[in-house]
């Protein structure tokens, strides 16, 4: 399946500003709590559908675990947002905005740790799901290039 994420660039974008605008008044050091309140209202000042505390199911073989977890935001139902207060993300940060991704099936995680000196400085990242998005000089030859 082919999926252009260049669609979603401008929502990623508009989110990332109000991120931006939560660390501006808040600064690091806050619990991810507090962060995921104030982006909460941030994007719904901004007119956002916001999602928060969205419960995933998960399953294994013949068993399903309900409310195994619990994402932090969903935007447009669309975008996955987790949010940290740590020293750094690390690459289990980013394996579990994938998990989430491919449960939920959304096109994209925005991963922020907002206990950074600047939020574009190491503390965000925008991942896409594996399994809808290929490059499109990776496409098969009869699918056409948008």
């Amino acid at each position: 399946m082919y999926f252009d994420n260049a669609g979603f660039e401008q929502l990623t974008d508009a989110i990332i500003d109000c991120a931006m605008e939560v660390h501006t008044a808040a600064g690091p050091g806050l619990l991810e709590s507090v962060y995921g309140k104030c982006l909460t209202s941030e994007l719904r000042f901004q007119r956002f559908e916001v999602e928060t505390e969205r419960a995933l199911s998960f399953s294994y073989r013949d068993a399903t675990f309900e409310n195994a977890f619990r994402l932090d935001l969903v935007v447009e139902g669309l975008i996955v947002l987790e949010i940290k207060s740590v020293k750094a993300l690390e690459p289990v940060h980013e394996a579990q905005v994938i998990t989430y991704l491919k449960l939920t099936g959304c096109p994209i995680g925005l991963l922020f740790n907002f206990n950074v000196a600047r939020l574009k400085k190491g503390g965000m990242r925008r991942l896409v799901h594996p399994d809808l998005y290929r490059r499109r000089d990776t496409l098969p030859k009869d699918v056409k290039k948008p």
